[in-house]
């Protein structure tokens, strides 16, 4: 049987999500998509070009009939600029499933979660269904699926870092505590990082860096989609238990 998952209703094959930003062109961002068989791409909406009908746009190589657009709020430092934003993005393409991501300053682009609360609170009263990138807290995570997240998006490590999960820890506790999709978004370098994030029984991951800064994408993109079916496996499968000291595969007793 198919593994799918759902958030908001919609249901998906692929549990990887990628990104639209840093590749050397579209054309290279498109083949990366298919190399990797995701079905939703981010969009940072305060980004794209908009204004400009002559120049390429993204929509000219990735059609949003065919693969999910989900818009996000990069670039945003408070839940005001956040709201107007997705406000503009469900005016000009009627979407409506969103990815809201506040963030506290530029340094480290961790998220303002004061903030981001706010801003979740107002966009599901408004309509929209936000998916929401948020700190590896499972306390915080649990406040914005009640202020109306559809899945929650803790980070595994910075944005941009490649540095991989840091808190294996919070984040099963954040799936544990989820009854909404719970998804890896930020901190993923490499496929094994990938695989730790679906092994840990994520829903999915998002990632971006990781792929548009390999030095051949196109072949991360796939090696990113074999991680985080194996990953999953994995995680269905069970892994065995941990122990402190050896263990035969053969049994010892009756040897010749």
């Amino acid at each position: 049987m198919t593994d799918q998952w759902s958030v908001a209703g919609r249901t998906f094959t692929s549990r990887l999500i990628v990104g639209t930003g840093k590749y050397k062109d579209f054309a290279q961002n498109a083949a990366a998509l298919e190399a990797s068989g995701a079905e939703i791409v981010t969009v940072a909406v305060r980004r794209v070009n908009v204004s400009d009908p002559s120049a390429p746009m993204l929509t000219d190589y990735i059609d949003p009939k065919k693969v999910t657009y989900l818009p996000n709020t990069a670039g945003c430092f408070n839940a005001d600029d956040a709201i107007r934003t997705l406000r503009l993005a469900r005016e000009a393409g009627g979407w409506d499933l969103v990815k809201l991501e506040v963030l506290g300053e530029a340094k480290t682009l961790y998220p303002n979660m004061r903030e981001t609360l706010e801003a979740t609170e107002v966009l599901a009263k408004e309509g929209f269904l936000p998916m929401v990138y948020c700190v590896d807290d499972p306390i915080a995570a649990k406040q914005l699926e009640d202020a109306g997240a559809v899945a929650i998006m803790p980070l595994g490590a910075p944005i941009g870092s490649g540095l991989g999960i840091q808190n294996r820890v919070t984040i099963r506790l954040i799936v544990e505590g989820a009854s909404v999709p719970v998804l890896v978004d930020a901190g993923v370098g490499t496929a094994s990082d990938a695989a730790v994030a679906m092994e840990l029984g994520c829903d999915g991951v998002l990632m971006n860096t990781a792929i548009a800064e390999a030095k051949d994408p196109i072949r991360m993109a796939r090696a990113m989609k074999l991680a985080v079916e194996a990953g999953r496996d994995a995680y269905l499968a069970g892994r065995m238990g941990q122990r402190r000291y050896a263990d035969p595969s053969s049994p010892l007793a009756g040897l010749i």
